[in-house]
């Protein structure tokens, strides 16, 4: 390991993007604590002890939402736009046309997303502001419109920021931006368990059975995550001109997991939805709804395990096309063996991907249920550990390797990884 890092290290260009990286997450953690102005924050962290969506939005934001600072926001209103878009794609013809015109395509696509990213932050940002009026030092109209272009600035300068990073840096930018600010969180984490000791809640015990389940739910995650079906497919021989193309094996990879961490994002955002709501409005039958969907208890849970189930095999079937991966498969000369192109094949690929898919939801749930389970087992509060997060770490973190595993072996034999 220490040899692959100094192979980096070696590297003018592969340094510089690495520098360039670390920069900018710097200045993305600069951001965070620039607080918006006329707004009183004390206010602003009461509500973020009852584990509603802001606790949810701010973990992504690396703590900004709590402090209300110029990043509060976060990249999530482009994440928003990129899912909004994506599908769309399937139900518009022309962005389905512009997703297969390739390089030029792919542009078009991402300026609109920017634009969407605009609108949709500005509309986020105003009901924040309002909703959060009671926090405003001077809560009139002009009061909340500046901080709604300003957390709309916010989210906008953080967009640019990611795509400095995608197009300078290492690996993907926006998913960097969330992957830094979900890691800045664990010093605080590791405090609380020290205070935890200090104060004689836990034991040592608890600490270690802590560390051990930490541990397997990684190790579950980068297998699940990297786990493959892998579909043998064989290639006719054809001539074309003087030369013969074709006639080699391959494989049709389908992830266990295609729809990522989509799904948790999708059910935790309907179910905290009514609790948000629910500390905005002061009627007795609301707050005994809310209570219903509370985090933790029986019904948020269950409702919580379907939702993702549905919302797994939901985005896999929009994300994935399956016609379209056998007609493309026809169209060059591939088939699977003991099968007929066209539709039994397509009715194959159905199959196995509704088989796997859930496999996919069924680790989906259960890795977002674990932090009650980490809680149950080991007494340890206020410490997030859980699917969400880990998810897009252990995500992150494999998709930033693979990249500079990819430049290091354009100019070594060996790689950064062994």
């Amino acid at each position: 390991m220490l040899a692959g890092l100094g192979n980096v290290l070696q590297i003018t260009e592969l340094r510089n993007k690495v520098v360039f990286t670390l920069l900018m997450f710097a200045v993305f953690r600069a951001g965070t604590h620039i607080p918006v102005p006329g707004v009183n924050a004390a206010v602003i962290e009461q509500l973020f002890s009852s584990g509603n969506l802001f606790g949810l939005l701010d973990l992504f934001a690396g703590g900004a939402l709590s402090k209300f600072s110029i990043f509060a926001m976060s990249i999530t209103p482009y994440i928003n736009a990129s899912i909004i878009l994506q599908l769309l794609t399937v139900v518009v013809p022309t962005l389905e046309r512009w997703s297969k015109e390739g390089e030029d395509g792919r542009k078009k696509i991402t300026q609109l997303t920017r634009y969407g990213t605009v609108v949709l932050g500005f509309i986020q940002a105003l009901g924040m502001a309002y909703g959060l009026r009671m926090a405003i030092n001077d809560p009139g109209l002009g009061s909340i419109l500046l901080i709604a272009l300003t957390l709309t600035a916010g989210t906008t300068f953080l967009m640019w920021l990611g795509e400095q990073i995608t197009q300078k840096g290492i690996g993907n930018g926006i998913s960097l931006i969330i992957f830094a600010g979900i890691v800045s969180r664990l010093p605080d984490g590791l405090y609380v368990i020290f205070e935890y000791l200090k104060a004689g809640t836990i034991n040592l015990f608890n600490l270690v059975l802590f560390l051990v389940i930490a541990i397997a739910m990684i190790v579950f995650v980068i297998a699940i995550s990297q786990g493959t079906r892998r579909i043998p497919v064989q290639y006719a021989k054809r001539v074309v001109g003087r030369k013969t193309v074709g006639g080699h094996s391959s494989y049709l990879p389908l992830k266990v997991n295609q729809a990522g961490v989509i799904p948790i994002i999708f059910a935790s955002s309907v179910l905290m939805f009514p609790v948000t709501i629910a500390q905005f409005i002061n009627v007795p039958w609301v707050k005994t709804a809310a209570d219903w969907f509370a985090w933790g208890t029986p019904l948020q849970t269950t409702l919580y395990i379907l939702l993702i189930i549905f919302f797994t095999y939901f985005y896999t079937a929009v994300s994935l096309n399956i016609q379209d991966m056998a007609e493309n498969m026809k169209k060059y000369g591939g088939f699977i063996p003991g099968l007929r192109p066209g539709k039994p094949t397509s009715d194959y690929l159905d199959r196995v991907l509704t088989r796997i898919t859930l496999a996919g939801a069924i680790f989906l749930a259960l890795i977002s249920i674990m932090p009650n389970i980490i809680v149950w087992a080991t007494k340890i509060q206020g410490v997030y550990f859980g699917g969400t997060a880990l998810l897009i770490v252990v995500g992150v973190a494999l998709d930033t390797m693979k990249q500079i595993e990819s430049l290091v072996l354009m100019r070594h034999y060996q790689g950064f990884m062994k």
